[in-house]
């Protein structure tokens, strides 16, 4: 296979739904608690919310605290409950993991395409997949996708065939 071939190849990995955005507006009044809403630019997965009325002829607000969808970092918003937020698109899709090269998760589709783009966590999460891949287990990988960034964020062994 030639570089070009394999350039040509990864253009591709773009999952289906590529051609729709990354975000979509949703009235704050409308966020729901374990839901997922854009704080700071970041794709968050909301922890807690309450709503506080202000004075006469103030609005509501709504006091949104979240947590990075990947970095688990926290965030707070406050924002008019009448506002529209960002709410990401995040996509779960799930992989066989067929090798771990250089720092990345050599992943297999149900499909049975290739994906090798998607690093391996960091930390224990890293530590346990890169364990069981010594081990010779079957993992099956659980990639999220949010406004254009990938994680791999949980796994499981695969079930057996009988």
């Amino acid at each position: 296979m030639s570089a070009s071939d394999d350039e040509a190849h990864n253009v591709n990995f773009e999952t289906a739904h590529a051609g729709a955005s990354l975000t979509y507006p949703q009235q704050c009044s409308a966020l729901r608690k374990n839901g997922h809403v854009v704080i700071k630019g970041r794709p968050c997965k909301i922890i807690d919310m309450s709503t506080s009325k202000t004075g006469k002829h103030g609005h509501a607000k709504v006091h949104l605290v979240a947590t990075d969808i990947f970095t688990n970092k926290k965030y707070e918003d406050i924002s008019p409950s009448t506002h529209n937020m960002d709410v990401p698109n995040v996509t779960r899709v799930e992989y066989q993991l067929v090798n771990i090269d250089d720092g990345f998760l050599n992943l297999m589709t149900q499909e049975g395409a290739e994906k090798d783009d998607v690093k391996v966590p960091e930390g224990e999460l890293g530590d346990q997949i890169q364990a069981g891949f010594d081990d010779g287990k079957d993992l099956m990988i659980t990639v999220v996708s949010a406004m254009g960034e990938e994680h791999a964020l949980s796994f499981k062994e695969a079930p057996q065939a009988k």
